[in-house]
């Protein structure tokens, strides 16, 4: 079950914890990628160790998302170094933290600018090749707090949250031609970033969580890879839920 030999995929953010997770899933049931982020050193050597791991002649395509004209490029670029395109993974993003008395204008921009906006320009951009083949699967990595906010990120709750409910529309418009939208919604991943905290924030952090512990990243790139697969054909304009019972949303 989910095998995906023969699929192509577009990962941003693909370098970094949860992005290189999901990548690893999507290469490992077959699917041949595209590595896509900001930093070309830190993508080519993970491309480099991808195609050393499993194969399949991954690629990297370096985009900055707060460029639109580099965003707009990215879709076509992957249509002709790939051939086709598949899995679109929406997954970069970024935080700009801040009360909401205290954010700047600039902070509030630029999250969504590569947040939501990027997102929509993908998805656009992606639907296009995904019609002429009649199937296509678009996942976007969403967050907990676009359901149930968070203080000092208003900027980042409404980028998440809009991305749902773009996704939610798109899904709505695409669905007769087999090309599914989906979320996929982390709660509190273990990443480099959340191990330097400190032993008391962590416990204080899986005293939330009635399973006791955060997620991995394996545990998004397990979700990604049921919903880019064949076998979930039936389901979309869905938000996939994984925070380990943190926040049990219907």
């Amino acid at each position: 079950m989910f095998d995906l030999t023969g699929m192509t995929a577009l990962v941003t953010g693909a370098a970094g914890g949860i992005g290189s997770s999901i990548a690893r899933a999507l290469a490992a049931q077959g699917a041949r990628l595209a590595l896509s982020g900001s930093n070309a050193a830190k993508l080519r050597a993970f491309r480099e160790e991808l195609n050393a791991e499993y194969g399949h002649d991954h690629v990297e395509i370096t985009c900055d998302l707060s460029n639109v004209t580099q965003v707009e490029e990215l879709i076509p670029a992957t249509v002709d170094t790939l051939g086709k395109l598949d899995i679109l993974v929406n997954n970069a993003g970024i935080t700009r933290d801040n009360l909401a008395m205290r954010m700047k204008d600039e902070e509030w921009d630029a999250v969504i600018r590569v947040n939501l906006e990027s997102t929509f320009r993908l998805m656009r951009a992606a639907a296009r090749p995904m019609m002429k083949a009649r199937f296509g699967r678009i996942i976007n990595v969403t967050s907990i707090v676009g359901s149930t906010g968070n203080p000092g990120q208003m900027n980042y709750c409404a980028s998440k949250g809009g991305v749902t409910a773009m996704s939610k529309s798109l899904a709505q418009e695409l669905a007769s031609r087999g090309i599914t939208v989906n979320c996929v919604a982390p709660g509190f991943i273990r990443t480099a970033m959340t191990d330097v905290l400190p032993d008391a924030q962590k416990e204080a952090l899986n005293s939330k969580i009635p399973m006791g512990r955060m997620g991995e990243g394996e545990d998004i790139g397990a979700a990604i890879s049921f919903l880019a697969s064949k076998e979930a054909g039936y389901i979309t304009g869905q938000t996939l839920h994984v925070n380990g019972g943190m926040a049990m949303l219907g």
